[in-house]
């Protein structure tokens, strides 16, 4: 039986092309998130995962494509394949059916393994970059996301007895983050 082929496209930020990764290849549908491979809470990987069905293929250009976790690659590849979807990926040459032989197994397992090492680099180098810009005094971090007035009705409303989470609901900041605002009394 033949089902869909169906792409995955994953670039990191919104200003990055997606355009290249399944560039020429014939495809029934495709999902595309532009998001961080950091872990699999993805929109678009979600939806994909729920719309393939016994039969289709899913296409991705590369394994760091779909995760930068070797453990959350094996997990999507095999949780496909064990429905009986194929899962191809375009630059290494390879595809996975659920009866690979060991060979295959162990490039999925090297290749993702080097996806998941450039993914520490990538947040090594990042520490590294932040780090200078505090020590030169340009890195200020995030902006705060209420402003004085509203930090301020925050405290009031948390003196009111109104529940944080509530509070946050309200303001649309996680609880955590209004416990934070109140640690800066």
């Amino acid at each position: 039986m033949k089902g869909q082929r169906v792409g995955y496209v994953r670039v990191s930020t919104t200003e990055q092309n997606t355009d290249r990764q399944l560039e020429g290849l014939q495809l029934d549908e495709v999902f595309t998130d532009k998001a961080s491979g950091k872990d699999v809470k993805r929109p678009e990987l979600e939806a994909m995962l729920k719309h393939v069905r016994k039969y289709d293929a899913v296409v991705v250009h590369s394994m760091d494509r779909l995760a930068r976790n070797l453990d959350d690659l094996r997990r999507i590849v095999k949780g496909l394949t064990d429905r009986g979807i194929r899962v191809e990926f375009v630059k290494e040459g390879l595809v996975f059916t659920g009866d690979d032989a060991p060979m295959a197994t162990l490039l999925l397992s090297m290749l993702g393994a080097v996806a998941e090492f450039e993914r520490s680099l990538i947040k090594e180098r990042q520490k590294e970059g932040i780090a200078l810009a505090r020590a030169r005094g340009v890195y200020t971090g995030r902006k705060p996301t209420l402003s004085p007035e509203q930090v301020a009705d925050l405290k009031e409303r948390i003196r009111q007895g109104v529940p944080k989470a509530k509070v946050g609901r309200d303001f649309g900041i996680s609880r955590e983050t209004v416990y934070q605002y109140l640690r800066c009394t």
